[in-house]
Order: structure tokens, then sequence, then C-alpha cells
């Protein structure tokens, strides 16, 4: 059996106010950089993870770099967990995009899985990249506990994936800030244990 720990990047600026942060490589927030260090002490109590893999943008390889370091692991980066490409709309608010592409931008919050972002990427081909980033590493670690470390929109297309649930069912899973999400795959098939665990950074220090 895999263990997989899925684990979205910490905070960093235009998650809110939002801006389709996409393929930007944005450094951590203090608070995202305290988020990271919650997460790998939350890692570090309850999994032995013998792996590390990670998107190749700082935030995520930042986050994975805090996540490892009490294993001596180093994050491998994985490019198929890279961030949605938003093309045109990369480093706009909704509202800006909302004023040139209004009926694009009404689709990507109503039917995400229609949506063509100009220049940009289809959550189908997210899901693509992102499913076939994750069979290599569970063929790589059949019997292991790896952690992976991934984005908003990839994280969500990897979890509807394992629960065999279509992509217009996107906007129903959250993947907040340094959130965790738990998985085991065996015999050829994903058992979710944990979606969006975010307690380990939410509660008072």
């Amino acid at each position: 059996m895999t263990k997989i720990i899925l684990v979205r990047h910490g905070h960093v600026e235009g998650i809110s106010p939002e801006r389709f942060r996409g393929r930007a490589d944005l450094e951590l927030t203090q608070d995202g950089h305290r988020q990271a260090e919650a997460t790998a002490r939350r890692i570090r109590a309850s999994w032995t993870p013998t792996a590390l893999y990670s998107s190749p943008l700082s935030r995520c390889l930042t986050t994975a770099e805090a996540i490892g370091k009490p294993f001596g692991l180093t994050p491998k980066p994985v490019p198929g967990l890279m961030d949605i490409d938003y093309g045109e709309w990369q480093g706009l608010t909704p509202d800006e995009v909302g004023r040139k592409w209004p009926e694009a931008l009404d689709i990507w919050y109503r039917s995400p899985q229609w949506a063509a972002i100009p220049g940009g990427e289809s959550l189908q081909e997210v899901l693509t990249r992102a499913v076939a980033a994750l069979r290599d590493v569970i063929g790589r670690h059949p019997e292991d506990t790896v952690v992976l470390v991934g984005h908003d929109s990839v994280n969500r297309a990897i979890l509807l994936h394992a629960l065999d649930l279509p992509l217009s069912r996107y906007r129903r899973l959250g993947q907040d800030p340094c959130a965790i999400n738990e998985m085991d795959f065996s015999e050829g098939g994903f058992t979710v244990r944990s979606v969006n665990e975010t307690y380990h950074w939410k509660e008072p220090a």
C-alpha cells in the first residue's frame, strides 16, 4: 500500500483578495511560512514519509522543504504538479477578467469542467498531467508513505480522481493553504482518509 499525504502550499499574496496566480512564482508570506512549519510538525507527529515530491514553483518547494527537514528529505520537483496555466488571466483579479472575458469567467465559476481559459489550460489537461504524476509516484513507492506538495487546482483534480468523481464537482472540494489530505492506494484503488485538514495551523500557538 502507498500512503499519500497530499498538501497544498502555504499562504501567498493573491489568495485574498483573489488574483489568478497560476504559474507566477510567488514566495510564501510570513503567514505561509508559519503554516508550513505547523504542517511539518503535524506530519512529523503522525507519519514517517520516505519520499517528498513538489510542484517546481517556489511556494510549494519552500513548504516541502519545511516538511522534509525533520526527515532529512529534499523535495523532488515534479512538473506534473505545477499549478494550472491561467494564460491571459494570470495576475488579474476576477473583476479584471470579467470586464474582458465575462462569458468565459462565468463558465469558470459555474461549470469549470467546460472552461476555456484564453492561452491557458483546461481542467481536463490539469487532471491528465496530475494523475500521470501521481501514478508515477505510486509506481516508485508501492509500499511507502510519500508527501506531495501541490496547488489548489492540482490537488482538487487529484482528489476528484481518487474519489472517482467528475470535474464538475471541482468546486465541492476545499483546499485551504497548507491543507493536508490523506489517502491510501492499494490493489488498484484509492481510499481517501481525510480532506482539507487545517486544524494544525489554525489552533492557537
